[in-house]
């Protein structure tokens, strides 16, 4: 009895070296709660929702105020507030990040199929799935600049899409920022070394881009034009949720959205071993270990936070983007069959 127990030992001390995720530990950066800019609030439960299908979670708007969406399944969708949907084409993948073209159709980061480049009448042009002879495995949001280069976040080097629980339980921070040249069609890495990157958007002239890295709850900053170009920065740290999607209003805003919190996964960062043990679990089972939110932020151009937008008890919850458009914000989400629509504060 006692050799089977010493045996049982000896198993479950080797067995974080055959565990799906290869856990390591990391130093959270303060995590200040819901507490101060953050306090509680229901400013989201003047939320309307517009049904569109499963898990939009990202929503895009054109110069027309043209609204476009995007489905579990890969189905893209143009519609209006109003209601009325149709659906452009379909990725066959999972598109998360959207960007109109101008033209009616949307540059695309599709988590399983590259960046990607879709018409107003649905063809498709994939334009990069692959660094260096390595394939992209995540890529997760975009933005193009006025040359017409793209900043796209490769979320994960280790996982893919169905995956996502896996990144958070490693820690191993493989997250990218890189760009795509479309006269050259060459990709360059800009950033590296994130935790799970995340949400792109250029900043007023283009003079910097920014990153959300979703595990360490913080935003990064690339300078591109002046005396600090090429520099890197942080430009909003410690905040108590997980920034996913990021957009400039192109006036004075940033606005990002933080589907759950980040008190578990901090409680879990200096066990390494024991998120490998518990990377043996279902997908399913571990991404129950996060906690939702309805949450988002307003951030100007000094990093302030001066929104706070809140409602943990409503239904929308897990709002993985918000999109500035006229006088409203658009929010998506992995967890309903509607966006959201709210009034601008």
């Amino acid at each position: 009895m006692a050799s089977l127990f010493v045996f049982g030992l000896i198993i479950l001390w080797l067995a974080p070296r055959w565990a799906p995720a290869q856990a390591v530990a990391w130093n959270p950066p303060p995590n200040p709660g819901l507490t101060g800019v953050f306090a509680p609030n229901q400013a989201l439960s003047a939320i309307a929702e517009i049904a569109v299908g499963p898990a939009p979670e990202h929503v895009a708007c054109d110069t027309q105020g043209l609204l476009y969406t995007s489905l579990e399944g890969g189905a893209v969708l143009r519609g209006t507030a109003t209601g009325d949907w149709d659906i452009i084409g379909n990725t066959g993948g999972r598109p998360l990040g959207l960007r109109p073209d101008g033209q009616g159709g949307l540059w695309i980061a599709d988590s399983m199929k590259g960046l990607l480049h879709m018409s107003a009448r649905g063809e498709i042009t994939v334009l990069t799935t692959s660094l260096e002879g390595e394939p992209l495995r995540f890529v997760d949001d975009l933005d193009i600049d006025q040359q017409g280069r793209i900043w796209f976040s490769d979320a994960s080097q280790r996982f893919d899409y169905t995956q996502v629980a896996l990144d958070f339980f490693e820690g191993s921070r493989t997250g990218r920022l890189l760009r795509y040249d479309s006269h050259t069609q060459k990709t360059e890495v800009m950033m590296d070394g994130l935790f799970f990157a995340n949400g792109v958007t250029l900043g007023p002239n283009e003079d910097y881009v920014l990153v959300n890295e979703t595990g360490m709850g913080r935003v990064h900053r690339l300078w591109l034009k002046g005396n600090k170009a090429g520099q890197r920065d942080i430009f909003l740290d410690e905040l108590p949720g997980t920034p996913d999607n990021i957009r400039f209003d192109g006036e004075n805003t940033f606005w990002i959205a933080m589907p759950s919190l980040r008190a578990s996964l901090d409680l879990l960062a200096s066990l390494p071993r024991l998120r490998a043990l518990l990377s043996f679990l279902p997908i399913p089972l571990l991404e129950a270990a996060a906690q939702p939110a309805s949450f988002v932020i307003g951030v100007n151009l000094k990093g302030e936070v001066v929104h706070n937008l809140q409602d943990q008890d409503t239904s929308f919850h897990y709002i993985t983007g918000v999109t500035p458009c006229g006088d409203k914000l658009y929010l998506g989400s992995l967890e309903t069959q509607a966006i959201g629509i709210l009034p601008k504060p």
